[in-house]
Order: structure tokens, then C-alpha cells, then sequence
């Protein structure tokens, strides 16, 4: 029986936190590898002339991957609530092994037609399940670890490894693109070896959080508690609900757009070739990974609230001028410039979203309450940030999605107004 231990036992938590942040490096890889590569597989599962079209489908089962989401915060949520947030991640951490190797596997619509996509749906549908636990359960277990007065700093290594997770990705497409594949080699079947290569990652992801120590929050609760996870008790916080949404709706909108979208943006729009598109994003996702710690530390000195408002109002204010300039620009290093003036507006948020909503909810619904609210909201609008953004282009007005992405973190910007800074009224010290 493992024994809670003291507060003070630093080396403990710096364990806990490389371990369970090494396992959402890999689940993010996993989700972001499919995105990352699309540019070089939509023509094996989409046959059609148009590559925006062929852009649009292959979107279209990222987004449809999101709708899972929500599922999996709900399964592995409650299950993070009832047996342990060690056994959730662990779980979760397998699925997403599978459905890579499923994709790394798949043969194209030339060989088995309709099935291709068919079966490429799947696969999304098994990663959306996976990575639709990965972030309650993860979320909750770094904020449950990390010290109270370095709570905002070690939570944020949820986002390090999330975006740490697409630069992998972007890595391995630099170094396949410019070393050892041809573009039409990249086509034909090297799309295929990062899915290899993340199937593999998660295995390693899954030997180390089978060695993890479960929280001293989750083993200290009251075991007569027999409500832990369940919905009924979930909606005995309602105002936390909504919080999570309404914080979410603008950040997570902002977030795919300026990472996982910009790739396809800077290709399809301004105008740049892959390779010019795929280490222009990486340096910027680069330091924007470094912020993350930064704005996180920022948070335990000021509070959460100033770093949501600061994001809300940047954000609401300079979100279209940003995207009209940035798609107008014609030098790598002007767009680099414009990316990461949005990506450092976007900090505010991303670096310590986590943390907000872990002090939200009690011990007996927190990975369910951080994951199954957030999910939902990121199914309906991350997942289907690029579907709608490159159906405005193929309507010829793309400046009717800059206004969608402001009015939404707008509304955010009404919710950090209106909220009370978890900092100061966190239920993990309860």
C-alpha cells in the first residue's frame, strides 16, 4: 500500500509530473501526426482533383474524431474518479496505440475503395476516444501533484507536452521531407511512419505510467463517498460546468487555429510551400511551448484571472487584424512574426486552462468535471475550426472565420470577467 507523502518531497513530484507528462506527449503526437501528415495523405483515401476539397474531407474526420472526445472524458472520467487517475491514463494512453497502428496500416481508396475512408474514420474515432480521456484525467493528476504554491508552473506542462506533442510530429515531417523521402515518396507511403513511430512512443508511454503513484488527493478522499464520478453528482455543480465552457470556448477556437490549422493556412492561403509552412509552424510552436511554464509561474504570483482577461481582450481586439495581415503576407519571416504575436496572446489561456479548471470541482467529480464539459466544447468548436475555416475559403469569404474566432473569445472574455480567480478558491485544497 503505497503511503501519502509529504508535501515537501519535491523529487516525488518532479517524478509525477515527467511521468505523467511523458504520457500526453505521446497521446498529443498521436492525435497531431494525423493532422501534420494530411497534406501528403488525403489524395490515398480522397481521390479527388481539388486539394482544398481533398483538405476539406480529411478535416472533416478530424473534426468527426473530436465528436468521441466527449465520450471518452465521460468513460474516463468516471473511471479516474472511481479506480484512480493512474489507472485512466494508462488506459487511455493503449487505445491511442491501437488506433495509430490501424492507421499506419490502412491501404488507400485505390485498393479497397470506399473501405479506405471508411476505416480511416474508425481509427480517428478510436484516437478521439483516447485523447478525449488523456486531458481530465492528465489535467487533474498534474494539478493534484503539483505543489500548492507551484501549481499554475507544473500544471502548465500539460500544454508543453500537448504542443510538444505537434512539434514531434512537425520534427519527423522536416526531417522525412528534407533528408531521406522525395515529396512524391512522402505521398506514395512515407505518411505512413510516423503512425508506426507513434504506436511504438505509446507503448514506452504506457510502461511508464504503469509505474506512476497515484495522487494523494484521489487515496485521501473519503471512501464512503459512493457518488465519485457520477453525472447526478457532476450536476450539483453547474456554475463549474459552465465555467469550464465558457472558458474554453474562445481558448480552444484560438488554439487550433494558430497551431493546428495554421500548416494548411500557411500553405493554402498565404501562399508558402510545405516545407517553408512545416518549420515556420515548428519554430513558433516552439517557443510557444517555452511560454507555457512562464505564463504558468505568472499565475501563481497574479492570480489565473489576469492572464484569462489579458488573452480575452487581446484576443477580441486584434484576432481579425492578425489573420487579414498574416493572410496577405507574402515573407517567411513577417508571418513568423504575426504568428507568434497571436501564439503569446493565446498563452494567456493555454498555459494555465488545466490548473482553472481542476480548482473548480471536488475530489469525487474532478476528472470528470474537467474532462466531460471541456470535451464537449471541444468537439463543437476545436474539432471544427479548420472543417469551417476551409469551407469559408472555398466560398471565397475566409474573413467570415476571423470574426467567427473573435466573437467566440469574446463570449470567454465575458466568463473571465465574470469568475472568481481558482487561485485564491481552489477545491483541490479542500
Amino acid at each position: 500500500m503505497q503511503k501519502n507523502l509529504p508535501e515537501n518531497d519535491i523529487s516525488w513530484r518532479l517524478k509525477a509530473i515527467i511521468g505523467g507528462s511523458a504520457g500526453n506527449l505521446v497521446e498529443w503526437y498521436d492525435w497531431y501526426a494525423y493532422s501534420a501528415f494530411s497534406l501528403y495523405f488525403a489524395n490515398s483515401f480522397f481521390p479527388d482533383s481539388n486539394p482544398t476539397v481533398q483538405l476539406i474531407n480529411t478535416a472533416g474526420i478530424f473534426a468527426v474524431g473530436f465528436l468521441m472526445r466527449p465520450i471518452g472524458g465521460y468513460i474516463f472520467g468516471k473511471l479516474a474518479d472511481t479506480k484512480g487517475r493512474k489507472e485512466a491514463m494508462t488506459l487511455s494512453v493503449l487505445l491511442m496505440s491501437f488506433g495509430s497502428l490501424l492507421i499506419a496500416c490502412l491501404p488507400g481508396y485505390k485498393s479497397i475503395g470506399i473501405a479506405a475512408p471508411i476505416l480511416l474514420l474508425i481509427a480517428r474515432l478510436l484516437q478521439g476516444l483516447s485523447v478525449g480521456g488523456e486531458y481530465g484525467t492528465s489535467a487533474t493528476y498534474l494539478s493534484e501533484v503539483a505543489i500548492k504554491e507551484r501549481r499554475g508552473f507544473f500544471s502548465s506542462f500539460q500544454y508543453v507536452t500537448l504542443i510538444g506533442g505537434q512539434l514531434i510530429a512537425l520534427g519527423l515531417q522536416l526531417i522525412l521531407q528534407n533528408i531521406f523521402l522525395t515529396d512524391q515518396q512522402m505521398h506514395d507511403w512515407g505518411w505512413r511512419i510516423p503512425f508506426v513511430l507513434g504506436a511504438i512512443l505509446s507503448l514506452v508511454a504506457l510502461y511508464l505510467r504503469t509505474h506512476l503513484n497515484e495522487t494523494d488527493a484521489f487515496k485521501g478522499k473519503d471512501k464512503a463517498i459512493k457518488k465519485e464520478g457520477s453525472l447526478k453528482e457532476l450536476m450539483k455543480h453547474p456554475k463549474a460546468i459552465m465555467t469550464v465552457v465558457g472558458l474554453t470556448l474562445g481558448g480552444t477556437l484560438a488554439f487550433y487555429t494558430y497551431t493546428t490549422y495554421m500548416q494548411k493556412f500557411l500553405v493554402n492561403t498565404v501562399g508558402l510551400s510545405k516545407y517553408q509552412s512545416t518549420i515556420l509552424t515548428f519554430c513558433s510552436l516552439l517557443i510557444f511551448a517555452l511560454l507555457q511554464p512562464v505564463f504558468g509561474a505568472i499565475s501563481d504570483k497574479v492570480g489565473r484571472r489576469p492572464l484569462l482577461i489579458g488573452f480575452g481582450v487581446l484576443g477580441t481586439l486584434f484576432t481579425f487584424p492578425l489573420l487579414t495581415t498574416l493572410s496577405h503576407t507574402t515573407g517567411m519571416w513577417q508571418a513568423f512574426g504575426l504568428l507568434m504575436a497571436a501564439l503569446i496572446i493565446v498563452s494567456g489561456y493555454t498555459s494555465i486552462n488545466a490548473v482553472v479548471k481542476a480548482e473548480l470541482f471536488p475530489v469525487e467529480v474532478r476528472a470528470l468535471g474537467v474532462g466531460l464539459p471541456y470535451s464537449l466544447t471541444v468537439a463543437i468548436f476545436g474539432g471544427t475550426a479548420e472543417y469551417f475555416a476551409l469551407w469559408a475559403k472555398n466560398l471565397g469569404h475566409e474573413s467570415y472565420y476571423y470574426w467567427y474566432v473573435t466573437f467566440c473569445i469574446f463570449i470567454s472574455l465575458v466568463i473571465y470577467i465574470r469568475m472568481k480567480d481558482t487561485k485564491h478558491t481552489s477545491l483541490i485544497d479542500q
